[in-house]
């Protein structure tokens, strides 16, 4: 008991402490500013709106106080503790300047200027004639700054009126009024009028109005008449110079697409001058087919100047992926009134570029490997901005221990793509997205040798389209996807294993998908600031199906039907992923994910094939199980195969995470997390008792929880998860709950049940 209280007495003085130290080294007649407090005294504001008031007041406040951690002042003490160093470097330099925070003087606080600071804030948002009082308190060198606010009432829109004269501007701004942001009954806000004036210069702007500004648009408030209301005028500023009020069309369009900064580009002779429709290209190399131009540029000759499309215009040139720098002039036209002359001036990436990658990898199958990745780039092979690529990779993966020591994993492949930025379709299209649509055709090769098991080559080809609604939503349509499996070098030991566990044969067999695939993502993550974000990613994969149709395969009446003697896979195959980020504060979020799969075979197949049927565990997966070592179901891979990792897979999945993210200190954040799922067989399989999903699904999903580390290096984020099973699936009804098993001093069950994750990135 004793010792129980020379604890909380050793952490109760070094509170006290750390509190009184930062006091002790403040100079001579200084204190220490703790902070500062705002009051807003009004008797109409209800009281949630007066705590938001006071909340906005004191965000505005000027100094701010030192940071506080758990009611003390940490960064503080450590910059005086750590005293003045002697020379710039060294571990006090580092601790004082780096880690160290200066203390905040009460000598600095200006109670005028804060005042002042509020009462114009509070006047902008409708409260005139307020009145702010200020005062202070000292005590123990430390002093405080109290603020009361006294506002009034708040005054109130009566009526809002446009330019009403017979100008061409003013007609066109009287349109907009519909879509007004001054509202009649709505509170006074010089912010919301400084936005309408935005919003007006921005309508102006897509009818021609390319010299107009908002700070020609004069609001003229007038608050004598009416009980605590306001008329307000909207006009033109009578200095509003002339080439502002009025509508200017695009004359010519001239494009250098092979611009230097370096050297004077724009000088060029006649022969260098290219013709096409509304366009001048100006290119000594001929570096382009003028099409390229027609496409990206939404400006035509004698179109009213449009702010949308000049940055469509801009955009697509950026996105072609062939552009380093993107420059855009308008000049007033000489030789028509009212005209603008529209130049680009593009500067070029590198056309051919080679790069190469080297990475080294670890999984939670305790496989640990190597790859490395060379990719030639060719970024406008046939003159159209197309994009060809040549990769060839090659890799090894291996365990140093463990029950696969020996059976290392060795793969050598390649691909080439060819990504043209338009759609090639029988018809015509031509989207209004900021982003280029692109055609991709693919073809790729890889041969994968498993030491002393077996070989698979593979083949893979596919043609389809990209494109992007916008920043949020992508679309990935490939209208045919070709993959070929065939093994080899299947060894006599493999067979064995075959033999004892019919299972293991599924990777044996010859494979031949075909068909299109879909997917469709939608993300609002990229806005940081809100405080909920979404990510969507919905994918359906179609094989087979107008060919078995046609021929009328049925496997269950033992007519497979094969193309080049391999029977073709005939399935409908759905996934959805969705995710959720919560923001709960600066530097801490709730991440969540479900992830929900499901493919029906039919027809020709009586399952997925193995490459496309779903799995769960592992680094991004269900961490406190090894990847693919669930399911399907209740079914559990018998001791037999104990010489292998486990490799379950099955035709439907339910997956779920959540993850709650702090940042700890510098470059470290935290997680805790739990996760959840299963996968299960649409049909039955005797080789797989429990494996097949029934209404007892729920009762057959995997539960684990664990922690983590994330190390933010800016360039890439290392992530190391620790995690453990909390519901086992595989053990017998009753008994598949194991967190009463817990036993985190126990070296056996620490070997049986906690996994190490090492991964690049976050799960989800």
């Amino acid at each position: 008991m004793e010792t129980k209280y020379l604890k909380y007495f050793i952490l109760l003085s070094l509170f006290f402490a750390l509190g009184c130290s930062n006091t002790k080294y403040l100079p001579k007649g200084e204190l220490l500013y703790t902070g500062a407090s705002v009051k807003v005294e009004d008797t109409i504001l209800t009281k949630k709106e007066k705590k938001e008031l006071q909340t906005e007041l004191e965000g505005l406040l000027r100094p701010l106080p030192n940071k506080q951690f758990l009611g003390l002042r940490p960064k503080l003490w450590i910059y005086n503790v750590a005293g003045e160093p002697k020379k710039k470097k060294g571990t006090r330099y580092w601790l004082r300047n780096k880690v160290g925070e200066a203390p905040v003087l009460y000598s600095k606080v200006d109670l005028d200027y804060n005042s002042a600071v509020l009462r114009n804030f509070i006047e902008n948002k409708g409260f005139f004639k307020v009145r702010v009082s200020a005062d202070s308190t000292a005590k123990n060198k430390r002093a405080t700054a109290e603020y009361t606010v006294f506002p009034k009432r708040q005054y109130k829109i009566k009526s809002v009126t446009f330019p009403d004269d017979s100008s061409a501007i003013a007609k066109e701004i009287g349109k907009t009024s519909r879509r007004s942001l001054l509202k009649v009954g709505k509170p006074y806000d010089l912010d919301v009028i400084k936005s309408e004036r935005e919003r007006i210069d921005s309508r102006l702007k897509e009818k021609g109005y390319y010299y107009f500004n908002p700070d020609y648009i004069l609001a003229q408030v007038d608050s004598t008449k009416g009980d605590y209301e306001v008329n307000i005028k909207l006009k033109i500023k009578g200095e509003t110079p002339a080439k502002a009020k009025i509508a200017y069309k695009i004359n010519d369009i001239v494009v250098y697409p092979n611009f230097s900064i370096l050297k004077d580009s724009v000088a060029y002779k006649k022969e260098d001058i290219l013709k096409y429709k509304d366009f001048t290209i100006i290119d000594s190399t001929n570096t382009f087919r003028p099409r390229v131009f027609d496409r990206a540029l939404y400006f035509k000759k004698g179109d009213f100047y449009n702010r949308s499309d000049h940055n469509l215009s801009l955009n697509r040139f950026v996105n072609l992926g062939t552009f380093n720098f993107v420059k855009n002039e308008f000049k007033e036209s000489d030789s028509i009134k009212n005209a603008l002359d529209a130049y680009y001036y593009l500067t070029l990436l590198p056309k051919k570029f080679i790069r190469v990658e080297v990475l080294g990898k670890t999984n939670s199958a305790s496989y640990t490997g190597s790859e490395i990745n060379v990719n030639w780039n060719n970024r406008n092979l046939l003159r159209g901005a197309e994009l060809f690529t040549v990769s060839i990779f090659g890799g090894a993966d291996f365990q140093i221990s463990g029950q696969n020591k020996g059976n290392n994993i060795y793969k050598v492949g390649g691909e080439a793509s060819l990504t043209w930025p338009r759609l090639i379709t029988p018809f015509n299209f031509q989207g209004s997205s900021e982003f280029v649509p692109k055609t991709k055709a693919t073809l790729g090769y890889e041969y994968q040798n498993r030491i002393n098991l077996y070989a698979l080559n593979s083949f893979r080809g596919s043609f389809g389209y990209l494109w992007k609604e916008n920043i949020r939503k992508e679309h990935q349509l490939d209208i045919i996807e070709v993959n070929y499996v065939s093994p080899n070098h299947v060894t006599p030991y493999y067979l064995q294993q075959v033999a004892e566990d019919e299972s293991l044969s599924k990777v044996l067999e010859k494979q031949l998908i075909f068909g299109p695939t879909y997917s469709y993502t939608y993300t609002n993550t990229m806005r940081k600031r809100k405080k909920n974000t979404f990510y969507f990613n919905g994918e359906i994969d179609l094989a087979g199906n107008i060919t078995g149709l046609v021929t009328g395969a049925n496997v269950k009446k033992n007519d497979t039907i094969k193309i080049f003697d391999v029977p073709f896979s005939q399935y409908v195959k759905v996934r959805a992923d969705f995710r959720h980020y919560l923001k709960l504060g600066k530097e801490s979020q709730l991440a969540s994910r479900i992830i929900v799969g499901a493919g029906l075979p039919y027809g020709n197949s009586s399952s997925l094939p193995s490459i496309k049927q779903f799995v769960v565990g592992g680094t991004n997966s269900i961490r406190a199980f090894r990847a693919r070592s669930i399911g399907p179901g209740s079914f559990k891979s018998p001791d037999t195969t104990s010489t292998f990792l486990p490799d379950q897979s099955g035709d439907l999945k339910l997956e779920f995470s959540t993850e709650y993210r702090a940042k700890l200190f510098s470059i470290v954040r935290g997680a805790i997390f739990l996760d959840a799922g299963n996968v299960w067989l649409v049909n039955n399989d005797p080789n797989k008792p429990g494996a097949k999903i029934s209404k007892n699904f729920m009762k057959e999903l995997a539960i684990g929880a664990g922690a983590g580390l994330r190390f933010d290096l800016s360039f890439l984020i290392l992530r190391t998860d620790i995690a453990f099973p909390l519901r086992i699936p595989y053990l017998p009804e009753g008994q598949r709950w194991v967190i009463d098993d817990i036993n985190f001093g126990s070296g056996s069950w620490r070997k049986d049940n906690l996994i190490l994750n090492i991964a690049i990135g976050y799960p989800f």
